[in-house]
């Protein structure tokens, strides 16, 4: 296929949606920033890791999807040997341990544990199609996504191995597992639920319990969900006016450019402006199914539906927590809120999907 039939195949909305939404992720952390010592270095940081993301993006649009394919479990090995090693020799930050640091840079493995585990669970369920009938073909891939699930509770990060769930349920549902059997072991799980509790951190009981009612520790672990509310709340229609943000530029608000900069944006821009936002995340959503729909192979097919899934869950979840809807976990916002690692994990996503649109008819 030459260059020029390449070029007539990329989805632009897709890649325009993202550049919108990186262009203003960097405008809200700058507004959420300024006003401390040192800030241009968190830009600068950011803007670095947008051009990584632009590198890796491109090299992700370039790759052999059949190279990929055969490679899936290699990735899915190295990553859980990058799990093992962080909570070996992982860095200890606000009492989570989920970073390896590399001279300057710090990554953190579970966030590239979600396109590796979206690359195994692909090939598993394509290569394993004429066995959807039966339970082995629902139990193998949760196994496979339970094992880093385990790894990456244990640093702590509980929001971000619970991304796992809708994505496994979503390929199954896709790949034509039996509707009967993911609704039993649906059941099964909500029936686990006082089991699961007893594991739970005291710190992750009490997010859950402020959820339910801030109120009941509004100076601790409700005074996030408290005030971040107070931020989206008083934005109005229109926003106070970028920069103009009290919540935001009087520091009321915790982690306001990394987990909580919907925050930012509803009170500076309002609800028009988280309207304009969640409307660009929309079309991503749709783009994403629709790539998958017209994708020529199953392995094709369930990826772009395992991305997809995992980009909106992120969405939901976080929005959902800026607002008082979900519970607090701690989940960044997909290419606007600061941070390398999931951006970089996105923009892997984002060149994954485009390839995946660019080859539909043919696999290789």
């Amino acid at each position: 296929m030459s260059r020029y039939e390449n070029l007539k195949k990329v989805n632009y909305t897709l890649i325009l949606c993202v550049f919108l939404l990186l262009g203003i992720g960097l405008i809200f952390i700058y507004s959420a920033t300024y006003q401390r010592e040192h800030f241009m270095g968190v830009i600068y940081r950011q803007l670095l890791w947008v051009l990584i993301g632009i590198i890796a993006f491109s090299i992700m649009l370039k790759i052999n999807l059949k190279f990929l394919d055969s490679i899936a479990y290699f990735i899915y090995a190295a990553n859980l040997f990058l799990l093992l090693a962080v909570l070996f020799a992982g860095r200890v930050h606000l009492g989570a341990q989920r970073w390896l640091h590399f001279g300057g840079f710090a990554l953190q493995p579970s966030e590239f544990a979600k396109v590796s585990i979206i690359l195994v669970l692909a090939r598993y369920l394509s290569d394993n199609i004429d066995f959807r009938d039966k339970i082995s073909y629902i139990l193998k891939p949760f196994i496979l996504v339970t094992i880093p699930m385990v790894m990456i509770i244990k640093q702590p990060d509980l929001g971000t191995s619970m991304i796992f769930l809708p994505v496994l349920f979503a390929m199954l549902f896709v790949a034509g597992a039996r509707i009967k059997l993911l609704m039993g072991i649906v059941a099964l799980g909500a029936s686990a639920l006082p089991v699961f509790w007893m594991f739970l951190q005291n710190y992750q009981k009490m997010r859950l319990k402020v959820f339910i009612n801030p109120n009941i520790d509004p100076l601790g672990a409700g005074y996030t969900a408290i005030q971040s509310k107070i931020a989206v709340g008083s934005g109005g229609y229109f926003g106070k006016g970028w920069l103009m943000g009290t919540q935001n530029q009087l520091s009321f608000l915790p982690e306001r450019h990394t987990d909580f900069i919907f925050s930012v944006l509803g009170e500076e821009w309002g609800f028009i402006g988280c309207l304009g936002v969640l409307l660009l995340f929309l079309i991503i959503l749709v783009m994403g199914l629709m790539i998958a729909d017209n994708s020529g192979s199953l392995f094709g097919k369930l990826t772009a539906v395992g991305l997809t899934v995992m980009i909106t869950s992120h969405v939901l979840i976080n929005v959902g927590m800026t607002i008082g809807i979900m519970p607090i976990t701690g989940l960044p916002l997909p290419f606007l809120s600061y941070g390398g690692s999931s951006l970089l994990t996105m923009m892997c996503s984002i060149g994954l999907l485009e390839n995946i649109s660019m080859r539909k008819s043919v696999f290789y």
